[in-house]
């Protein structure tokens, strides 16, 4: 990276001293200051393949202070210039924080003599860990009170928590900067006292040995990769912790986890495309892992334990999974015998053994199932929903020798619900719903399952829900989210946020489009590498759908999403920018090219074979032909809200602030161009609950105003 900087100071103080003046005065909705602008600065360049220069290069330069005077000073911009909603942000953040039970408490979980619970206190931004022993009559005794770790710092993220097998020490880890960099703490529990093992610069894999006394956990290379991993023994020197495992493949995240039983340790390594476990005996921690299976091109499997077996997930022929078991004595491959078999219109997605059941998480035709089978008996059944779109999947089951599964429901007009089932009786028993305060009333509200068809004749589906009697006459705002990359399916789920959008009429849609994971896995291969510009085509056919349906127009169609689906953003507005009348782009990932030749940025190597390396001249011209950031030109755009997170190890800041900036330079139209930047946070935003939801209330209130509603506010 070059170092040298030609930015104008004098330019810059000018350009936040204007943006000063228009602070957050009555007046400011008429004033109009001019937006930040990033000089081109011809010395500081990145070259691409073809000689074209980055004229933007320069604001990766984050520990150059005239680089955060510049963000900074978008920051400014952007709070003049939304300084005339700042009633309706108040207003609509009031909304959110009165649909939460504010005090609260989750439904305890068994494990051993006690129950485990989280609770959340009014007032409070973080949620507080308890348990009970015995019984839920018992004294409550607090683990963990986020709150006070979090105290007098901007941003506080726990990462794991784990409590020994013995239940009498906890070993949890925090971010205090959103970089996603962990630091392990072990806190006696008998005592309250911390013990001085500490260990930083750790991830999210921590597990206890059933010693009681060894820790595993797994570090950080300096591209933000988990490669390496480390046993500890309480009491001794952190600088003398064993090195168990050293990952070279730059393309391999390496993680760690236990199984059900509590018998092994699982030692994964995984691309997006292949894996490979070793295991370890629990009770004998300095015994070595031992290997199942070596590392098999574009072949994945997941290992699971029950008794005498291994039951392994895995995709070699079967690109939607299939199931198969093993003797623990012998677990090698070539003795690998088939339980499920694999079909191809229904996706394994996950297995969960009980001593005498084994749970199998299903998406047959891109709705999520759960399928219980008896091993004693051998007879399978499935449990039964009544709504034709949900959302569900399993929750904390520690119990490895109980019959009954606890899940979660939800859909997008039943709020989130936990659920004891019985699956010797076949019954299940609500145990809680999440309060919705207010008075809401899942009648007043409709969903719907749509389908648009491509170009090439595949039907997209799309979910949908919106106030009864919503009239379809292309009137109302509609809110169009999306994803699309990695597999990961945004299923239809409940969200209370949600309802400040449906009851000023909006239609709230997700479209599952190719790159997700809605319709198994052939889904996803279809919107990766050289199939990527599906995802974008098929984003443009759900909005293209809906218009036509009459479910809204183009004056009034919004879109919304994140990471990935900010890259889903730029390039759909790129592509199609008369089409949509606001987007929100948070934390996008819009820099493709440049990124994708960076091996140094976190996440890049790990990531070819999602986006494909461009550093073959194929993938290069592909990735180049759509990547938001190199096809930005001169042309009308949409009101577009971009936000970043200075600390962001996965998307850098950079990106957004690049592209903000290249957007400014050439855009033809007068329509708002906000860049939102977290001085203090990574890629998931805020950290605490009530900063969330104003950054929500910041969010809704930038699309009414855009969208002129504020008489119906």
């Amino acid at each position: 990276m070059l170092t040298e900087f030609n930015f104008s100071a004098l330019s810059l103080e000018i350009l936040i001293l204007s943006t000063a003046m228009f602070s957050m005065s009555a007046c400011a909705k008429k004033a109009s200051p001019k937006p930040p602008v990033a000089e081109i600065v011809p010395k500081d360049v990145s070259v691409h393949n073809d000689k074209r220069v980055d004229d933007y290069f320069w604001l990766r330069e984050k520990e150059n202070p005239e680089v955060i005077d510049y963000l900074k000073a978008e920051n400014a911009y952007t709070e003049t210039m939304m300084a005339h909603t700042e009633k309706l942000q108040t207003q609509i953040y009031d909304e959110l924080v009165g649909r939460i039970k504010e005090t609260d408490l989750d439904v305890p979980v068994k494990w051993g003599d006690y129950f485990y619970y989280n609770r959340t206190e009014k007032g409070q931004q973080y949620s507080i860990y308890c348990r009970k022993a015995g019984s839920l009559d018992a004294e409550e005794e607090v683990l963990l009170d986020q709150n006070e770790l979090a105290a007098g710092k901007e941003y506080f993220r726990l990462g794991v928590f784990e409590v020994s097998p013995n239940h009498k020490l906890l070993a949890y880890s925090v971010d205090t900067t959103g970089s996603e960099t962990y630091t392990i703490k072990v806190k006696n529990l008998e005592t309250g006292a911390l013990l001085p093992d500490e260990v930083p610069g750790t991830y999210y894999s921590v597990e206890w040995a059933n010693d009681n006394k060894t820790l595993f956990y797994n570090t950080l290379d300096p591209a933000n990769r988990p490669f390496k991993l480390f046993s500890h023994k309480l009491g001794s020197d952190t600088a003398q912790d064993k090195l168990l495992h050293f990952e070279e493949d730059e393309a391999y995240f390496l993680s760690l986890s236990k199984t059900k039983s509590q018998a092994y340790l699982l030692l994964e390594l995984g691309s997006s495309t292949t894996s490979e476990v070793w295991y370890l005996d629990a009770d004998q921690p300095d015994s070595g892992f031992k290997l199942m299976h070596p590392r098999q091109h574009k072949m994945e499997y997941y290992v699971s334990h029950h008794g005498d077996k291994f039951y392994i997930m895995t995709n070699e022929d079967a690109i939607n999974f299939k199931i198969m078991q093993v003797s623990v004595k012998n677990p090698s491959k070539k003795h690998w015998k088939e339980y499920l078999p694999h079909r191809p219109s229904v996706k394994i997605d996950g297995v969960e053994p009980f001593r005498q059941h084994l749970v199998i998480y299903e998406r047959d035709q891109g709705l999520e199932k759960i399928r219980v089978a008896n091993l004693g008996t051998k007879k399978h059944h499935y449990i039964e929903f009544d709504e034709a779109a949900y959302s569900v999947g399993g929750a904390h089951n520690p119990d490895f020798e109980g019959s009954v599964l606890r899940f979660h429901y939800s859909s997008l007009v039943t709020p989130s619900s936990v659920f004891d089932y019985d699956m010797d009786a076949r019954s299940r028993e609500l145990k809680k719903q999440k309060e919705v305060l207010g008075g809401y009333d899942p009648a007043e509200y409709q969903t719907e399952r749509l389908f648009a068809m491509a170009g090439d004749g595949t039907k997209i589906p799309i979910s949908l829900v919106y106030k009864r009697g919503m009239q379809k006459n292309g009137k109302s705002p509609l809110y169009l989210y999306g994803y699309g990359s990695y597999g990961v399916t945004i299923d239809p789920g409940f969200n209370s946020n949600r309802l400040s959008l449906l009851d000023r009429g909006f239609v709230f849609a997700i479209a599952h489009i190719r790159g997700g994971g809605a319709l198994g896995r052939g889904w996803y291969d279809d919107g990766k590498l050289f199939t990527k510009k599906n995802t974008f085509t098929d984003f443009i056919t759900c909005a293209e759908h809906l218009i036509t349906e009459n479910y809204t127009s183009r004056q009034r169609l919004v879109i919304s999403g994140g990471s990935a689906g900010g890259l889903l953003m730029g390039a759909v507005m790129n592509m199609r920018p008369d089409l949509f009348h606001a987007v929100v782009a948070k934390v996008p990932f819009v820099d493709v090219v440049n990124t994708m030749l960076d091996a140094s940025i976190p996440l890049t190597v790990i990531e070819y074979e999602e986006w494909g390396n461009p550093n073959e001249a194929d993938f290069y011209e592909y990735i180049k032909d759509y990547s938001p950031y190199d096809n930005v030109e001169a042309k009308n755009c949409p009101n577009i809200l971009i936000t970043a997170g200075l600390n962001d190890p996965r998307v850098q800041y950079w990106e957004p602030a690049k592209w903000t900036a290249k957007l400014r330079a050439v855009k033809t139209d007068d329509n708002l161009l906000l860049l939102k930047t977290n001085m203090g946070a990574g890629h998931g935003g805020a950290s605490g609950r009530y900063d969330h939801l104003k950054e929500i209330a910041f969010e809704y209130a930038f699309l009414f105003d855009r969208l002129g509603m504020e008489g119906q506010l």
